[in-house]
């Protein structure tokens, strides 16, 4: 029994990195045949784009504005081809988002997150993410027949008829919620039922506490985590070394300031951004909404692949103040109009019925006499762009959190 799904999981990571830039223009090329990519990439010369600096200087597609680019041109707005045979299913997720299943064999990527966590052939899997509408079901369903797995297209709820199932057909292993897999410990308990077939288990869709973790293996299922979305299928996934997530092979993930398309150094927390290298379905720096940020090193179970810590949050904090919206995006102009400053972090409170607001920013001269300047000239800037008054003070390098948060909601209604 191997430990690798594939071979190029354990590929010398300078490889990887050369055969991912190599491929990109590619993709690139494929991508500006859609007509929404052709207007993004107009400006862009595709072979120039042949490591992350040169990456990184192209445009942000925020999933957030997916619906709106959606229901402008439908059903895909341009970014992919319309329907046709190269797909075998078509799907809508909330927004609405329409979404693709391109032909192939595990074709939203789940095979290596299932064999990470010990699913291998001739082992029956209960699959209980949606097969309605949604890509949910199909990710891991496809992932389980590309190992050569037989699935119970379960979908979640009907928990009495999936208890009947289980002992019927024995599965030894779980795809779906941890929520949904605790409901089901919980009720064949409760009922006598046995399910002790099921060992171990792919957990996806819902945050995963270490209580739940400690609880769920104490009752005999191994779970692992996969990190996945309906426009890529898997990101990234557990596996037995449980130190992060070890990034999906043909994915480029960068996790960058919120609000922008910057970078951030390795271990800060930032937004997850993917580029996915298939001239079929291209996705060029995807960012999703979600923060996560890098571990250094490779994983101990001998992948050597990226990492990343998981799910961390929502990158997306725009927040009303004042009756305004103000967005990461504009605490990022901020900083640009501003150069030399490190993390900025606008802090809402309130003060009485009335909300109040302050810009952090960590600055080299936070101590120095030309502080007070910058404080005046911060406290303009936000006016400026936010249109809502607020005040501004200066913090050391490094002071601020490395939590991800550019606006953080700290009011209190009572």
């Amino acid at each position: 029994m191997t430990a690798f799904n594939h071979q190029i999981e354990t590929r010398d990571p300078a490889a990887r990195e050369a055969e991912l830039f190599a491929a990109l223009p590619a993709v690139l090329d494929a991508a500006r045949e859609l007509p929404a990519w052709a207007e993004r990439l107009k400006d862009i010369d595709s072979e120039a784009v042949r490591d992350r600096a040169a990456l990184a200087r192209l445009p942000v597609l925020r999933k957030s504005d997916l619906p709106a680019l959606h229901a402008a041109s439908l059903p895909f707005g341009g970014l992919l081809a319309p329907p046709s045979p190269i797909y075998s299913r078509l799907f809508a997720s909330p927004g609405p988002i329409f979404e693709p299943e391109v032909n192939g064999r595990d074709a939203w990527r789940s095979a290596r997150a299932l064999h990470a966590a010990g699913f291998r052939a001739g082992e029956i899997v209960l699959n209980t993410f949606s097969y309605h509408l949604t890509p949910g079901g199909f990710i891991f369903d496809s992932g389980a027949n590309a190992l050569d797995c037989p699935v119970i297209p379960a979908g979640p709820g009907n928990t009495d008829a999936q208890l009947q199932l289980i002992e019927a057909y024995r599965p030894a292993g779980y795809t779906g919620t941890p929520d949904f897999l605790k409901i089901l410990l919980d009720t064949a308990r409760d009922k006598g039922a046995d399910i002790s077939s099921i060992k171990k288990a792919v957990v996806s869709g819902a945050a995963f506490p270490p209580s739940l973790q400690k609880e769920i293996a104490e009752r005999g299922v191994e779970a692992y985590q996969a990190y996945a979305t309906a426009e890529l299928g898997v990101v990234a996934f557990e596996t037995p070394a449980r130190e992060g997530l070890v990034v999906n092979e043909g994915l480029i993930v960068e996790i960058v300031r919120p609000g922008t398309g910057d970078p951030v150094p390795d271990g800060e927390i930032g937004e997850v951004l993917v580029t996915a290298l298939d001239p079929l379905h291209p996705i060029i720096r995807l960012a999703l909404g979600d923060l996560s940020a890098i571990l250094p090193g490779a994983s101990p179970c001998g992948r050597t692949n990226q990492r990343i810590r998981g799910w961390l949050g929502r990158a997306d904090q725009t927040t009303k103040i004042k009756g305004m919206f103000v967005r990461p995006e504009q605490i990022a102009e901020i900083g640009r109009a501003h150069p030399g400053l490190g993390k900025l972090r606008l802090v809402v409170t309130r003060d009485g019925e009335a909300d109040q607001m302050m810009l952090l920013a960590e600055s080299p001269i936070s101590n120095s006499a030309d502080a007070k300047a910058l404080i005046t000239a911060l406290a303009a800037t936000l006016h400026e762009i936010t249109k809502v008054r607020g005040t501004a003070e200066i913090v050391g390098v490094g002071e601020l959190p490395n939590d991800g948060k550019v606006i953080a909601d700290e009011r209190i209604y009572t």
